[in-house]
């Protein structure tokens, strides 16, 4: 995962994501950089719109921040939400599957 997050920290600070940062980054936070893992994870970056794999993953709500669910939903209702969420789900894995590979 660090070398996702360094990706990610490249990205975030508006730097090139190439083999040269990606591993200035995991030297910097004292890991030793797996050169082929390196070369792997920019190639597969850079054929991703990272902007738009953010906005398709999912985000989790603190549970103080998260609106109260009603307390028994009707058995109708249930299956339809399931379905949806857990499409949701599947759509936000899918993405993020894409940064693997």
């Amino acid at each position: 995962m660090e070398y996702i997050y360094a990706a990610m920290l490249l990205h975030k600070a508006g730097k090139p994501i190439d083999v040269e940062n990606v591993t200035k980054v995991l030297q910097a936070a004292e890991i030793k950089a797996d050169p082929g893992r390196v070369k792997a994870l920019v190639a597969a970056i850079s054929e991703i719109n990272i902007e738009e794999a953010i906005k398709s993953a999912p985000t989790l709500m603190p549970a103080a921040v998260a609106p109260a669910a009603p307390v028994a939903p009707a058995a109708e209702e249930k299956p339809e939400e399931e379905e949806k969420k857990e499409k949701k789900e599947e759509e936000a894995l899918e993405g993020l599957g894409a940064l693997f590979g």
